[in-house]
């Protein structure tokens, strides 16, 4: 019965999430031509904004919990486990006041209305998965962007999406070369739940009345760390403990 109803949920999702993408791509174009970056921030937002609500046909929930009074006008590195496409609008939501900037891989650059123009223009990193040297390059000129600006950079450390939320073990390279590239930032841990029952038929039926979970632990200063494999295992194991699949 639960599934037999999400399939005309799911087209009234898609006809809203595909107009949202549409409707929003020239207000991000003139946002970013005319008036500059602050006007494509407040865009982006107000764009990720209403693809939350789009999920909310679904009946999908969502609860972000931090506790931590982080500061403003710093780097960051946003670290969390990644379960579905459907982490990405609540963090760029919840967390906006830190500006949060992805790493990405670069097929999603091209082709999709608002968001691949948001990952070009927006400050984000396209990276090659299959390209290495691309990917430290990317990251490296990234890290120089996230400096300038005190923006969060994000990333998904795990490398790929866990189908069934069980985290995946993290590859250090990416993070490792945040790392030294932006040595005063601080690393946020985040644990998401749930956000894969939203995918769990495929692209369709989408998964109905899913509580995503969003929870952000205690904020760590890379400088206290001088081991960084060790702050990665320390954040990883903090991220895969907030994780209940």
């Amino acid at each position: 019965m639960r599934k037999l109803l999400a399939y005309p949920l799911s087209v009234i999702y898609y006809l809203c999430f595909g107009l949202t993408l549409l409707i929003f791509h020239p207000i991000l174009w003139i946002s970013n031509n005319v008036f500059g970056y602050n006007a494509l921030k407040k865009s982006v937002d107000l764009f990720n904004f209403f693809l939350l609500r789009c999920l909310n046909i679904l009946g999908t929930r969502f609860t972000f919990t931090n506790p931590n009074d982080i500061e403003i006008n710093q780097p960051l590195i946003i670290v969390s486990n990644h379960q579905s496409m459907y982490d990405i609008s609540p963090i760029i939501w919840y967390m906006r006041k830190h500006h949060p900037k992805f790493i990405s891989k670069a097929e999603l650059g091209k082709g999709i209305p608002s968001i691949s123009y948001n990952l070009r223009h927006g400050g984000s990193a396209l990276i090659e998965r299959k390209n290495p040297r691309q990917a430290i390059t990317a990251i490296k000129e990234f890290s120089v962007s996230v400096i300038k600006n005190n923006w969060a950079a994000v990333i998904f450390p795990e490398g790929t999406r866990s189908k069934n939320g069980v985290p995946k073990d993290f590859q250090k390279r990416g993070l490792l070369t945040l790392f030294k590239e932006i040595p005063e930032a601080t690393v946020v841990p985040i644990s998401i739940n749930n956000s894969w029952k939203t995918v769990r038929y495929g692209k369709f039926p989408m998964g109905i009345g899913t509580h995503i979970t969003i929870t952000v632990h205690k904020p760590v200063k890379i400088a206290t760390f001088t081991d960084k494999e060790l702050l990665i295992n320390e954040v990883e194991t903090t991220i895969k403990n907030g994780v209940h699949p």
